[in-house]
């Protein structure tokens, strides 16, 4: 299942491909974007993601009724979708710069699409892969669009049942999308650990028989952490300079010290997974030298007895191992035995 973006390679064998999301985290300053960028390949991340609309391809410029965010919980309370939008969205004319800057540093760049439009445009700058968002995930016209790019395909699965990601992943590959990513998702902002539910990433992988990861709406980097040893290969995070520095997405994004964290920490994770083994690795044989084994505690001379006075369990592990103890209480030595020498047969 495993493939490239880029020249990234997406799969178990390959250290965990890291995604720094700016979102609307620029707060409009194409600087502050670019800066963001500078950050995002100083942590260490492979790819750098934007995502593409406007206010009007997205929503309808009507401000109540339910295109107003009264929800109490929500961090955008008081806002309108549309205000929202115009708030959050990345001026097209700022792709090319921003994905310029990102190649220059050695990083992938490429958006989240939430229209045909969307994809079209982003056709003309070459992206190396799409990214479908939770709340798109079951508009199956984007998804057949984006898919007969032929171009790899990551997906966030928030809200999504089974049934609704099969429609989704079939219309993916009868349109032409052979390298797919499935992001497990909660679709909260932010989110907390226990709404998270990462053991279902194993089984979307088993389900879909695809890539799997997660995209992390939750504080700091243990969630992510613990999804790669269940199995992501992907991991996605918001990104900012400073949460203090506020942005439609800041609260749940990371600072470029905790990214820089989460590439090494993921890194760390995913390299201890490993196989399953038992015994002493090549790398602890040296050690295995330092386990307790039976000595001789006391001198003796030929004919005395081995008691519990002059024999001991110590460290280093030189001696017969330590389950021979009661076989060998009560046995006379052949020979003199000076303190200190490790118990063998020989001496029996």
């Amino acid at each position: 299942m495993e493939f490239q973006i880029g020249q990234r390679w997406i799969g178990k064998n390959h250290k965990p491909f890291i995604i720094a999301e700016m979102s609307g985290n620029h707060n409009h300053s194409l600087e502050r974007a670019l800066e963001i960028v500078d950050a995002a390949a100083k942590a260490g991340v492979h790819a750098l993601k934007i995502q593409t609309y406007t206010a009007d391809t997205m929503t309808l410029d009507i401000h109540e009724r339910e295109f107003f965010i009264e929800d109490s919980n929500s961090i955008w309370k008081g806002n309108s979708l549309y205000n929202l939008y115009q708030q959050a969205y990345t001026p097209w004319e700022w792709h090319k710069p921003i994905f310029d800057r990102a190649a220059s540093l050695g990083l992938l760049a490429f958006s989240t699409p939430f229209d045909e439009t969307s994809v079209d445009f982003l056709e003309t700058l070459n992206v190396p892969a799409y990214k479908i968002a939770s709340f798109e995930n079951t508009d199956i016209q984007l998804i057949r669009k984006v898919a007969s790019t032929g171009k790899p395909l990551i997906v966030s699965t928030g809200m999504a049942s089974i049934a609704e990601l099969d429609e989704s992943v079939r219309a993916a590959r009868e349109f032409g999308c052979k390298d797919l990513v499935l992001l497990k998702c909660t679709s909260t902002y932010p989110a907390t650990p226990q709404n998270t539910n990462i053991n279902t990433i194993p089984h979307l992988k088993e389900l879909f028989e695809c890539e799997v990861g997660i995209s992390d709406h939750t504080m700091g980097i243990g969630v992510a952490v613990a999804a790669v040893a269940l199995g992501a290969t992907v991991v996605e995070k918001h990104f900012t300079l400073k949460r203090a520095d506020g942005g439609v997405d800041s609260t749940f994004s990371l600072e470029p010290n905790e990214m820089t964290s989460l590439v090494v920490e993921t890194k760390r994770a995913w390299q201890s997974l490993g196989r399953v083994t038992y015994g002493a690795t090549e790398s602890e044989k040296e050690s295995l030298k330092l386990r307790r084994s039976l000595y001789i505690s006391e001198n003796l001379k030929v004919g005395d007895i081995l008691t519990t006075e002059n024999v001991r369990a110590v460290r280093p592990g030189l001696g017969l191992p330590t389950k021979y103890l009661d076989e060998l209480l009560g046995r006379a030595v052949k020979k003199d035995v000076s303190k200190g020498t490790p118990l063998s047969w020989e001496v029996i």
